[in-house]
């Protein structure tokens, strides 16, 4: 999913989640909003039959947007995560970077 398209996702109801690492976050700065779920954990906080779920993780529907650095790790992860039943997830192409330069630009 492009990263223009993630403010008008966000109004739809969509979910960011940052999987990016803490000294990368640190190093590149934070995405307001997000939720940060490093990309170790992601699929146990995002099923809605785990444990370890984190509260918005409530059904199978909900449209979860995955960003990294710049894209790779998250669309991975979005793919991961359509495997376990979250058919929704989408990562954002070009992750915080293109993020980023859309908000500037």
């Amino acid at each position: 999913m492009p990263a223009a398209a993630v403010g008008d996702e966000l109004a739809a109801g969509a979910r960011l989640v940052d999987i990016r690492p803490a000294a990368q976050r640190a190093a590149e700065g934070e995405v307001p909003g997000a939720l940060v779920i490093e990309r170790n954990v992601l699929e146990w906080r995002l099923d809605p039959t785990s444990d370890a779920r984190i509260p918005q993780a409530r059904d199978w529907d909900v449209r979860w947007l995955v960003i990294c650095s710049e894209g790779y790790t998250s669309s991975l992860a979005a793919a991961a995560l359509r495997d376990i039943g979250l058919r929704r997830a989408a990562d954002v192409e070009g992750g915080y970077q293109a993020l980023k330069a859309a908000l500037v630009g």
